[in-house]
């Protein structure tokens, strides 16, 4: 049987990735500080034989007994008030985590996908944004400590890469939503959902011409397994070019929740791109690879998912307290 370690794996993707792979057989090995991520996402599979979870921060050095095959490297808080709030822990995770674990990857002689972003590119010049687009990031500006850790993130394992010979794939993900994303994490969907719930007016930062494009976890998911099974090292757009502003999107939010808010608007954060929209050219030529769920039906699921949490699940993910787990 083969084994995986999959970092962030209480976070929102990473529990789904861990979903992924207990379903395609391997044995599987979470690992998570719960910063960010919370264990209820994967407290299902504690019953399984095959699956075991460390509580352990990766910007530590990083032991796992036994062989190892492949590494996914997911751990990171993933959205403006989560890297805003621990910006030193964001950094750390990004560089000296992803360096202990390209490590423990050639130390195991494995294979290991580190999770990129789309914030490589920044407020980009580029539309829509191919690998090759070099980026427009403002090294200093408050989002910076999560634009650099992500880049930083692909130089050091390129160079592993090219001077160990490190088997390494990088997946460079856009805006994904889906089941178990945290309520208010300060990412556009998960902010839209808690105000549609609590009956709330909908914020929009700036005039809401700025541009995104969403992609279901269950599609994102997908990209990332191909990927990881591909013989590609160098950078791969994950993610659903169905562009559209995010004045529209929360005009869709108030029709699917079927409530009567209003949209409010507020300034523009520092450095907020303006648009958001991957190419992925690329994925559908090297992997075979092209979202399959339309945003009406993965924001249905979506949905529904929050509107059945229980009173204290719904606190729970709204309230996330990080004091308790940093380790300074």
């Amino acid at each position: 049987m083969k084994r995986v370690l999959i970092t962030g794996a209480a976070g929102f993707l990473g529990s789904h990735l861990c979903d992924r792979f207990i379903k395609e057989g391997f044995h599987v090995i979470g690992m998570d500080n719960l910063i960010t991520g919370d264990l209820k996402n994967i407290e299902h599979l504690f019953k399984l034989e095959h699956f075991e979870f460390y509580h352990h921060d990766v910007s530590k050095f990083v032991h796992v007994a036994g062989t190892l095959d492949y590494i996914l490297h997911f751990a990171s808080p993933a959205s403006p008030i989560d890297y805003l709030k621990i910006p030193i822990q964001t950094l750390k995770v990004g560089s000296l985590g992803t360096h202990n674990l390209l490590g423990l990857a050639k130390a195991k002689k494995a294979r290991i996908l580190i999770a990129s972003t789309s914030e490589v590119y920044g407020d980009p010049l580029v539309h829509p944004q191919t690998e090759d687009y070099y980026g427009n990031v403002n090294t200093i500006g408050p989002r910076g400590v999560y634009d650099e850790a992500k880049r930083f993130q692909e130089s050091i394992t390129m160079a592993y890469h090219r001077f160990h010979g490190l088997e390494t794939r990088i997946v460079r993900i856009f805006n994904t939503y889906g089941p178990r994303m945290r309520l208010n994490d300060g990412r556009v969907i998960p902010a839209f959902m808690g105000q549609a719930l609590r009956g709330e007016d909908l914020t929009v930062f700036g005039d809401g011409s700025q541009t995104r494009s969403f992609c279901y976890v269950d599609d994102q998911v997908e990209g990332i397994y191909r990927l990881l099974f591909s013989d590609y090292a160098s950078p791969v757009n994950i993610g659903n070019p169905n562009e559209i502003s995010i004045k529209d999107f929360a005009e869709e939010i108030i029709k699917l929740t079927g409530t009567d808010q209003k949209i409010i608007y507020k300034e523009l954060p520092k450095d907020d791109p303006m648009q958001r929209q991957p190419n992925i050219d690329l994925a559908k030529k090297l992997l075979g690879w092209e979202p399959q769920v339309q945003r009406q039906e993965g924001m249905k699921k979506t949905f529904n998912y929050f509107k059945g949490l229980t009173e204290e699940e719904l606190f729970r993910s709204e309230h996330k307290d990080f004091t308790k787990h940093i380790i300074k």
